[in-house]
């Protein structure tokens, strides 16, 4: 699936994840005092491996060891059963709560959900039931759906109408379970001609919806170049908003190196009680440990503006 390319560039594939090794970050290194966040920061795989290596578990282990208390991968569904099972266990062992995956196959250049195709409804349908189970196995709450490119042929209208339909039989799937489908509204400029572009047009298809399992993923990065005005979009947006995503702009790159304001940004959302989990979507801005421990200490430093 193709994923953000700084995504490509950290993850590690479901096949090149090794589970052991003779010397492990965790059993070979001492951790410093842990920074105690104030919210829910959750880095991915790969954006540690410099100081962690290449094993999750060990990544895990010091994204823990940082104070970070969350964490999300993109990719979780297409890995090995046995790797997303050690995972979860190390997760709960060290106190991190899982964020979103990716529930689905992403259609980034032809139309899916907003064509209203019965056979491309029942392929994403699959993958939701699928992911009921992915879900299960790694504790997670929160499962990203993008609805795939705009059909052309059609009237917005139309395509809205079909989106909804779909996402109301998703959420029929998801309700018994307790999960939640974030929809994610992706800027125009990383992924033009997506159907789902602006929090408002998230906002109106999930009160079409109409379910706890369908709400939005609200991506600051993605927003800030979309519609900016970000604090009064995501307090009109608010009671859907159930997952948010990090990154500055310009770079993609973790909070103060680009113009958002997230020492206010992060302000309102503590200010709001927000009990939900912030993925770190976004690269580092410097390569190697030193850029790694940039992103820790930018989180600490906007962290302790709150």
């Amino acid at each position: 699936m193709k994923r953000r390319s700084f995504i490509q560039k950290t993850a590690l594939t479901s096949g090149a994840i090794s589970l052991s090794g003779a010397f492990s970050y965790a059993s070979n290194k001492n951790p410093p005092m842990k920074h105690q966040f104030n919210l829910k920061y959750a880095p991915h795989l790969g954006m540690f491996k410099h100081h962690a290596g290449d094993d999750p578990i060990d990544q895990l282990n010091f994204m823990a060891d940082q104070g970070f208390t969350a964490f999300e991968d993109n990719g979780m569904r297409t890995r090995q059963v046995s790797v997303q099972e050690k995972m979860a266990q190390t997760m709960q062992d060290r106190g991190i709560e899982m964020g979103v995956f990716v529930a689905h196959e992403i259609y980034w250049k032809e139309p899916n959900l907003a064509s209203g195709d019965i056979a491309m409804r029942t392929e994403f349908l699959d993958y939701i039931k699928k992911a009921v189970d992915v879900a299960k196995r790694v504790n997670a709450k929160w499962m990203t759906v993008v609805p795939g490119h705009v059909d052309l042929r059609q009237s917005l209208g139309f395509q809205t109408a079909h989106v909804v339909e779909s996402l109301k039989l998703a959420s029929a799937v998801l309700e018994p379970h307790n999960l939640t489908m974030v929809l994610e509204p992706l800027n125009f400029y990383n992924h033009p001609g997506l159907f789902l572009t602006g929090s408002p047009q998230a906002y109106e298809i999930c009160k079409a919806v109409d379910s706890p399992s369908c709400k939005i993923l609200f991506d600051i990065y993605h927003q800030q170049i979309q519609e900016g005005n970000l604090i009064p979009n995501m307090e009109a947006a608010w009671d859907e908003i159930a997952y948010i995503q990090i990154g500055d702009n310009p770079g993609r790159n973790e909070p103060t190196t680009g113009e958002i304001n997230y020492n206010n940004v992060f302000k309102f959302i503590h200010e709001k009680g927000f009990n939900g989990v912030l993925g770190m979507e976004h690269g580092n801005s410097k390569p190697d440990k030193d850029g790694e421990q940039a992103v820790i200490d930018a989180y600490k430093k906007v962290d302790d503006f709150l």
